[in-house]
């Protein structure tokens, strides 16, 4: 099988992006096929795969015409990418698959509004978010905090600490409550920096350590605001990765909006050969 494929990246969480408009291309996607492809010495290389395909050609009922088939490095599959959905936006623009700088993406957490600001930079509306309660995390290396449970389309378990390197190496899960998150979670370890200002660093479910989570960063924005009590809309927060940086709005309607870059980095044919 020959293929086109391209790679993109919003701050530093990168993807391999692979063109499937009416869905002929690649099938169910093969767990295996995408875990190939995301390996960093055997494959392209990335922290998942975006599938761009019609939401018509992949069976998903939406006004919107793309749908973003995200995976994690892993081969599964994941409802919602925050830097993904900004590097698809990237490539349906690119492409001129669009023809508006405001538009709506289908995803497995429902359409995502997408908006490009005059800087470049896009928004995605990802919408309404749940929390629940605490739970105690656990790394490798013996560091157990407590955690907020919040849902941005992932579920996500929200760590405050000192310093975001008190997380050590992160090279295998922390341990968490399985009864709490029975999918999975991904894990976000924050340090304030300041006023509406705090650093993450994020172990995700299915990938590892990344160098940016979107639905991650959203997750810390709205912990960020419950423990400062801060009520007022819109709120906005700058969060830090190691990646770079985005920003996360709690807006009128009790949306969290995440703004950032996202750019096309590179492009190729591939033969596969199973």
């Amino acid at each position: 099988m020959t293929f086109s494929w391209q790679k993109g990246h919003g701050t530093e969480n990168d993807f391999v992006l692979l063109p499937d408009h009416d869905g002929t291309v690649h099938g169910d996607l093969d767990p295996s096929f995408v875990a190939a492809l995301c390996h960093r010495r055997r494959g392209i290389g990335a922290d998942g795969v975006l599938r761009v395909i019609r939401s018509s050609a992949a069976g998903v009922t939406s006004e919107a015409e793309w749908f973003m088939d995200y995976r994690n490095a892993d081969g599964s599959i994941s409802e919602m990418c925050g830097n993904g959905v900004r590097v698809f936006a990237r490539h349906l623009l690119d492409e001129k698959l669009v023809d508006t700088d405001r538009f709506a993406v289908a995803t497995r957490d429902g359409d995502k509004l997408v908006s490009v600001g005059a800087d470049g930079q896009i928004a995605v509306d990802m919408g309404a978010f749940s929390i629940g309660g605490y739970s105690e995390v656990r790394t490798s290396e013996g560091l157990a905090v407590t955690a907020r449970e919040v849902h941005t389309g992932n579920p996500h378990a929200v760590a405050f600490v000192d310093d975001v390197e008190q997380a050590g190496t992160l090279l295998t899960e922390p341990r968490f409550d399985r009864e709490v998150y029975p999918e999975g979670v991904n894990i976000e370890f924050v340090a304030r920096r300041g006023p509406g200002h705090v650093r993450m660093r994020v172990h995700e479910r299915g990938s590892g350590e990344t160098r940016s989570c979107g639905t991650g960063a959203c997750a810390v924005g709205i912990a960020t605001a419950l423990a400062d009590g801060d009520t007022a809309r819109p709120t906005e927060y700058r969060i830090d990765v190691p990646g770079g940086t985005v920003h996360v709005t709690l807006d009128e309607n009790d949306h969290v909006v995440l703004t950032g870059p996202a750019e096309i980095v590179a492009r190729g044919e591939m033969e596969w050969m199973a």
